[in-house]
């Protein structure tokens, strides 16, 4: 508890409100203060460990919850629904993500023994139980925000020892698959990273095997058991928050912004967009630059 109260005081010391980003490179620290309503937004590789509060996270129909008792590893690019459930004024939502490099874990991964359970299909985001010593080595690191000097020689130190403890624990096996470039992670990633910047152009699931290097039956087996969606599907959530974004930025008509982010069809596109955001694109601007937390919205705070 000591430490846990530390890790709050860390984050509330170093971040007023909202989403911020620290001098420790790949460091951000995230404060909410009112019970948040569910928005789509894209979750990036990362971990989060939680000092304060309760977050929900949909991935297709797969529901998770983590608090200060859990972290949440993110291994790929996924677009999920997300939603603080616990915080108030008195008692934020306190939070800190790290992102994960795939080189300091092949790095990492060098030096630890084999794991058989490499290539098994594995889901690309889970929560796991908060260990003491993982949790003393985020208060470690949280704890150069005070003494700036110290960020460019002891931070790489104190990340090593978290991806350590990350590599001893449940999510393991998940981690060895982000570090390994033959693994069957890195292979859907392959084809994630394909359709994040091609969300717009039509998608041939055969020519996306063939660029994650994976059979048709493979490929279909493994992104659903990654992502929680098939090829398509996933391709749907990019564009529509891909659309999300542009509505708020561009203020373009709604039929223009379909067209832009690939959909052929206005009426299509409004139809999805209202099924995923539960109003139509032009209330939705309307309903988010009328918000203050409206850039918060469309970040991928964890």
């Amino acid at each position: 508890m000591e430490l846990l109260s530390e890790l709050r005081a860390l984050i509330a010391r170093h971040c007023r409100n909202g989403r911020v980003e620290t001098p420790i490179p790949g460091i951000i620290l995230n404060r909410t203060e009112a019970v948040a309503q569910t928005t789509p937004v894209i979750y990036e590789p990362r971990l989060c460990v939680v000092a304060q509060g309760r977050k929900r996270v949909i991935l297709g129909e797969r529901l998770y919850e983590y608090d200060a008792a859990k972290y949440l590893v993110v291994s790929v690019d996924l677009p999920v629904v997300a939603a603080v459930v616990d915080a108030s004024r008195e008692t934020p939502y306190l939070a800190f993500s790290m992102r994960l490099d795939p080189a300091a874990l092949a790095a990492l991964a060098l030096d630890m023994p084999e794991n058989d359970g490499a290539q098994r299909p594995a889901a690309g985001l889970a929560v796991s139980p908060l260990t003491d010593e993982l949790l003393d080595a985020a208060v470690r690191l949280l704890r150069l925000l005070d003494r700036p000097r110290d960020i460019a020689m002891l931070a790489p130190l104190a990340e090593r020892e978290i991806l350590y403890r990350l590599m001893l624990g449940e999510q393991g096996a998940m981690l060895r698959q982000i570090a390994r470039a033959d693994s069957r992670m890195a292979q859907i990633a392959r084809a994630i990273g394909w359709i994040r910047d091609n969300y717009d152009k039509p998608l041939r699931i055969e020519a996306l095997a063939e660029i994650a290097g994976m059979s048709l039956s493979s490929l279909h087996r493994h992104f659903k058991a990654v992502t929680a969606m098939s090829p398509l599907q996933f391709q749907k959530r990019m564009r529509l928050q891909e659309a999300r974004r542009r509505v708020l930025l561009q203020g373009a008509a709604a039929a223009r912004i379909g067209f832009s982010v690939g959909y052929e069809s206005p009426s299509q596109f409004c139809r999805e967009y209202s099924r995923l955001f539960g109003v139509p694109p032009g209330r939705d601007a309307a309903r988010l630059r009328g918000s203050a937390a409206a850039p918060q919205e469309l970040a991928q705070p964890l």
